[in-house]
C-alpha cells in the first residue's frame, strides 16, 4: 500500500476509520431521534423536520410493500429532480428493504425502457413533469407500478424566491392503471413491516457504462453505500449537525446523492434544496440559511461567480467548499478564495466507487489535482498491459481497492471480472482512468483509458449515443467524439458520414437527436465527413478524429 501522501495527512486525522454495520436508512431513523424538531429539509423556504420526514419515509415504505409487492431485494426506480419527495422515496425504498434505481430525469423513453427491463424493476417513482416519458412503460414492460409526485405539494411556505414553473406547477398526474398519485400513497396509512435490511444487502444501483454502450448497473451494498456517507463529512469535519448544505448537485448522481444528501442525513445536518442550478436562488440561499457547506462542479461556480448582482449575497459563512467531475479552472479558483478565503477541495470518483476515493487534504490543497487516497483506499498507478505498478511519475491506469468499492456490474459477470485485477493479494478495480502520483503522493488525472465525454460533469458515454445516432434516416456511419466547449469542458461532436441523396442539415440532425436522448447527450456539433477513417480490419479510428478535433 502507498503511503507517500501520509506526511500530508490532517493533523489527527485516522488513515482508517470503521463505519456503522447498519443499514442507510438507520441513519435517518437515529437522526429523526436524536434532532426530532431539527430542519432536515429546507425547499423554498418550506421546511420538513427530521420527525417529520422519518414519517413520511415509514409511511411511503409502507405503501410499497402493502400496495406495490416491494419485497426485500427488489429494485425501484427513482426518477426524478432535487427535492423533498427524491429524499423521501430514497429512504423509503431503503425503508422497505429494497434496493434504489437512480436514473438522470433527462432521460428519454427508449433510454428509460433499457434501465426498466434490465434492472428487472416493477415499480417506479418518477415527478410528474418527467412521467410522460415512463408513462408508456407501465404495464407495457415489467413496471406495473407508478408513484408520481408534483413538486408544488412541498411548497407550504410562502417565499420570494423564484421558483420555477416546472416546481410550481400544480397536482396533474393522470388516471392510468397502475399509477397512484404521491398524496394519495402517504395517505393510504400503510405501516410498513420490520427492517430487514443489513449491512451486506443491496442498496443502491446507479447506472454507468462503457465503450460497448449499453448503460450498466453499479451493485452497492448498504456496506459500500454508508461509507462515503460516513467518510465524506468526516474528512471535510463536518460531522456536527449544525451543519447546512446547499444541494445544487443531483441527488440521482453519487456525488450528490453521498457527499450532500447521504452525508448530511447522516450528521443530522439540514439539507437546502435546489431541483435545479440558478445562480441568484443560490446566492439567496446560502445568505438566508447560513449554508456551510457547498458540493458544485466547476461550471457552476464559474456561472455563480460571474453573477453580477453576486455583491448582493452574504457568502462568507461558507466553510468547506467542494466537487470534482472536472478542473477547477485556477483563475477561478483564485477568485473564489479572494471572496470567501476558501479554497476549492478536489476530489476524484466514480459511480463504482460510490463518490470519493480521492480527495485533496484541507490544510494542503492542489488545484487541479485529485487529491490523494483517502480513509482505507489503497490506489494505486499500474501499467494497463503489464499490471505492473509504474515508477513515481510515471503515467498509468489509476486502481483503487476500499470499501466504497462496488460488488459489481449487475447481471454481467464477464465485465466485472474484466473490470477488476488482483495485485499483492488484493482485489483492485480499474478505473479506466490515467494519471500518475507526484513525489507527495498526490494523484493526477491526465486522459481516459475508457472512451468517454465529460459534460458539465455528465458523464456522456460515445458508442450509447452512437447507437442511438444510427436511427436517423440520413445517418450513414457515425462516430462521437469530445468538442473543446468553453462552458461545458467538453460537449458531444457528431461526426457522420451522410446516406447518399439525403439533404439533412446539421441542424436537422441536432434537432432530432433532442428528441431521443437526454439533453446532455445530444450532439452539439455536427460536423459531415466523405468518409470515416478505419483500421485494416475495418474499425472506426476514433482515436484519430479525437486527436484531429483536440489538435484545431
Amino acid at each position: 500500500m502507498n503511503t507517500t501522501h501520509y506526511p500530508h495527512w490532517p493533523a489527527g486525522m485516522p488513515y482508517a476509520i470503521s463505519t456503522p454495520e447498519t443499514s442507510v436508512y438507520l441513519n435517518l431513523e437515529i437522526s429523526a431521534r436524536r434532532y426530532p424538531n431539527r430542519p432536515a429539509i429546507i425547499f423554498y423556504d418550506a421546511l420538513l423536520t427530521y420527525a417529520e420526514l422519518d414519517r413520511q419515509v415509514r409511511l411511503l415504505a409502507g405503501y410499497l410493500q402493502q400496495q406495490c409487492g416491494v419485497a426485500r431485494g427488489d429494485r425501484v426506480l427513482l426518477d426524478m429532480q432535487n427535492s423533498p419527495q427524491f429524499i423521501i422515496a430514497y429512504f423509503a425504498i431503503l425503508r422497505a428493504d429494497a434496493m434504489v434505481v437512480p436514473v438522470n430525469p433527462m432521460l428519454m423513453t427508449d433510454e428509460l425502457q433499457h434501465y426498466v427491463e434490465d434492472s428487472g424493476a416493477s415499480v417506479a417513482i418518477a415527478a410528474q413533469e418527467v412521467f410522460p416519458r415512463l408513462a408508456p412503460l407501465v404495464g407495457n414492460t415489467g413496471l406495473t407500478h407508478a408513484i408520481v409526485a408534483s413538486y408544488s405539494d412541498y411548497l407550504t411556505a410562502p417565499t420570494d424566491l423564484t421558483v420555477p414553473d416546472f416546481v410550481r406547477a400544480p397536482r396533474n398526474v393522470p388516471a392510468q392503471d397502475g399509477v397512484a398519485t404521491w398524496n394519495d400513497a402517504l395517505a393510504a396509512g400503510c405501516e410498513p413491516g420490520p427492517h430487514q435490511a443489513g449491512p451486506d444487502d443491496l442498496a443502491c444501483m446507479p447506472y454507468t457504462s462503457g465503450t460497448t454502450g449499453k448503460p450498466k448497473g453499479c451493485v452497492h451494498t448498504h456496506r459500500s453505500l454508508m461509507f462515503n456517507a460516513v467518510a465524506s463529512p468526516t474528512w471535510s469535519g463536518a460531522t456536527v449537525a449544525d451543519q447546512v448544505t446547499l444541494a445544487v448537485l443531483p441527488f440521482f448522481h453519487v456525488t450528490g446523492m453521498q457527499s450532500v444528501m447521504n452525508s448530511a442525513i447522516y450528521c443530522g445536518g439540514a439539507i437546502v434544496v435546489l431541483p435545479r442550478w440558478d445562480r441568484d436562488a443560490a446566492g439567496q440561499l446560502i445568505t438566508r440559511y447560513k449554508v456551510t457547506g457547498w458540493t458544485l462542479i466547476p461550471t457552476m461556480m464559474i456561472d455563480f461567480l460571474s453573477n453580477p448582482r453576486l455583491g448582493e449575497y452574504d457568502i462568507s459563512g461558507l466553510k468547506r467548499i467542494s466537487g470534482g467531475g472536472a478542473a477547477m479552472p485556477a483563475a477561478i479558483a483564485q477568485k473564489l478564495l479572494e471572496l470567501t478565503g476558501q479554497t476549492y477541495m478536489e476530489g476524484y470518483g466514480l459511480s463504482e466507487t460510490m463518490a470519493a476515493t480521492h480527495v485533496n487534504p484541507p490544510h494542503r490543497m492542489k488545484q487541479q489535482c485529485l487529491g490523494v487516497p483517502y480513509f482505507n483506499v489503497d490506489a494505486r498507478i499500474v501499467d494497463p498491459v503489464t499490471f505492473q505498478e509504474v515508477p513515481q511519475g510515471e503515467q498509468g491506469e489509476i486502481w483503487l481497492h476500499g470499501p466504497q468499492v462496488f460488488q459489481g456490474y449487475w447481471n454481467d459477470p464477464q465485465k466485472t471480472a474484466d473490470a477488476f485485477a488482483e495485485l499483492d493479494g488484493k482485489r483492485f478495480f480499474r478505473s479506466g482512468d490515467l494519471g500518475y502520483m507526484d513525489e507527495e503522493g498526490f494523484f493526477f488525472f491526465t486522459d481516459r483509458l475508457k472512451r468517454m465525454i465529460n459534460a458539465s460533469g455528465f458523464k456522456v458515454w460515445p458508442a450509447e449515443v452512437e447507437a442511438m445516432m444510427y436511427q436517423h434516416p440520413a445517418v450513414q456511419e457515425c462516430c462521437i467524439i469530445a468538442a473543446r466547449d468553453a462552458y461545458r469542458g467538453e460537449t458531444v461532436k457528431a461526426v457522420v458520414v451522410r446516406r447518399p441523396g439525403s439533404e439533412a442539415s446539421a441542424e436537422d440532425i441536432i434537432e432530432w437527436a433532442h428528441a431521443k436522448m437526454a439533453a446532455y447527450k445530444t450532439p452539439r456539433v455536427v460536423e459531415f465527413v466523405e468518409a470515416l477513417p478505419k483500421s485494416a480490419t475495418g474499425k472506426v479510428m476514433w482515436r484519430v478524429l479525437q486527436e484531429r478535433e483536440m489538435a484545431k
